[in-house]
């Protein structure tokens, strides 16, 4: 192995490598927890500059690495391929864990796209370029009174990666991110630019907020901000009885409501929050970074590699996580919505309607008694509004939200091949930016606009410009998927 070079954004990014041949000797059909990240299926095995995302489960060797400042140099990229017969694909922090953004043709880094080109107050509207970070947009946005509508707990994806996939954030008052999405510029296949809106080509701008990158490639979006909230958080432990006797009311009554259940407790680490004016009262930096760096990090990090190393010390791990002491506490919403998530995981979600929630908890906690294997990492729930987005995992349904972890390393095919088959029991919708096992004739009868979504991608990219294998197993082929 040669040196390599390494280029990480703050608390998490993507990097490259040099490889040889002998580390591209294996081509897994499906995803695998055995051994290092692999190159995904189909992609070329050649020596060269390896990209890993980071969870350091997907990497690939493109032909190209790109870092594009301006639109027009995005649009000559993708022209360029077109004459090559290369395929295109984007990255922002590389925060899925899917092989989605993997690519043998050009890896277009969009670091250096990343600007909010425009603000305006009155109307709440942003614009800003697809490289963003959600982290570095909430900043912009606080700065003129503003703030996104609702966040995941992470914020380290890109605007385009985000909204890509349909990254969520709790609430069942809220639908995800894409749903504040009003207007976008997205590059087809041949270079053309297509501003597109509600009213400006709205069949593309309607598949394109959940456009799995397959679609064209995302130049610049805008997003509909609100005035800037404040949340009153609440965080502490809970008998699981409880949580599932008062759901409704926990889910109905707070604006945010989301868990984490460590599996074998009778605990879950909950997490509510109302929306308010008061004040901020944030925890001390001291408190804060106790907390959520060391603890919930750096200790439970190596806490859970003593866990991988000596199986039986993982239940008394368990138990100490799940009594974390309560926290109350009043800050800015991007700050309670996201937390730092340094800890490496490999991590399937699922998205089944709201009212499978409890049916489909009680069987995941037989499945994960029937494992044997000790299982350190939590599973988090949350809950949010329906939309109308073709290929959003809450299309049509009021969703609740089931991410099943295993700590980096850990073999976890048998868990979430179990978790898969429960969910799917109930017409759950893996995360696009997650693990799954499923390919597009599992995945049609799910989404009741499969079929708009799939001739709106002919239109857009009739050559499979923005393909790659993970595209060609969860869509089909440009003109082949079902219908």
């Amino acid at each position: 192995m040669l040196m390599y070079y390494r280029e990480d954004r703050p608390c998490c990014g993507p990097y490259w490598e040099s490889l040889s041949y002998d580390d591209l000797s294996m081509t897994p059909q499906q995803p695998s927890s055995a051994g290092p990240a692999l190159p995904t299926p189909g992609t070329s095995l050649r020596s060269g500059k390896v990209w890993r995302n980071f969870g350091r489960n997907q990497s690939c060797v493109p032909a190209v690495w790109e870092r594009p400042t301006t639109e027009e140099e995005l649009v000559a990229i993708i022209r360029r391929a077109a004459v090559t017969g290369r395929t295109v694909k984007a990255v922002g922090s590389g925060h899925s864990y899917s092989a989605i953004a993997c690519t043998d043709g050009h890896l277009l880094d969009l670091s250096d796209y990343s600007r909010v080109l425009h603000v305006d107050r009155s109307t709440g509207l942003v614009t800003a370029q697809a490289g963003i970070p959600l982290w570095r947009l909430s900043e912009e946005l606080a700065a003129h009174g503003l703030a996104l509508e609702v966040l995941g707990d992470i914020n380290y994806q890109s605007i385009a990666g985000a909204i890509s996939t349909g990254t969520h954030g709790p609430g069942i008052k809220f639908s995800n991110l894409s749903s504040s999405v009003r207007a976008m510029r997205l590059i087809a296949g041949d270079g053309t630019v297509l501003e597109c809106s509600a009213e400006l080509h709205p069949e593309v701008f309607s598949a394109a907020r959940v456009g799995l990158g397959a679609l064209g490639m995302l130049s610049t979006v805008t997003i509909q901000a609100v005035p800037a909230f404040n949340l009153h958080a609440v965080e502490e432990p809970l008998a699981m009885d409880r949580i599932l006797s008062d759901l409704d009311d926990l889910i109905d009554n707070n604006d945010h409501f989301g868990f984490f259940w460590f599996p074998g407790s009778k605990l879950a680490l909950t997490k509510r929050s109302r929306r308010t004016q008061e004040p901020i009262r944030p925890r001390t930096k001291s408190a804060k970074w106790f907390e959520e760096v060391l603890v919930d990090n750096y200790i439970y990090g190596a806490a859970c590699k003593v866990a991988r190393r000596f199986p039986p010390a993982a239940k008394t791990i368990v138990s100490i996580a799940s009594q974390k002491s309560a926290h109350d506490w009043i800050d800015r919403s991007d700050r309670v919505f996201a937390t730092p998530r340094l800890v490496r995981v490999i991590e399937m979600e699922y998205s089944i309607p709201r009212e499978a929630f409890p049916e489909a908890f009680t069987r995941l906690g037989r499945l994960i008694d029937s494992i044997g294997t000790p299982i350190t990492v939590p599973v988090e729930i949350r809950w949010s509004a329906g939309d109308n987005i073709p290929l959003s995992h809450a299309s049509g349904r009021d969703s609740a939200y089931i991410a099943a972890h295993m700590f980096r390393g850990e073999p976890y095919d048998q868990y979430f091949q179990g978790v898969e088959k429960i969910m799917s029991d109930y017409q759950g919708r893996p995360h696009w930016g997650k693990l799954h096992f499923q390919n597009a004739e599992t995945l049609a009868p799910r989404y009741p606009q499969w079929d708009e979504f799939q001739a709106i991608r002919k239109r857009m990219d009739p050559d499979g410009r923005f393909r790659n294998p993970y595209t060609d197993r969860v869509l089909g082929l440009v003109d082949q998927g079902p219908s």
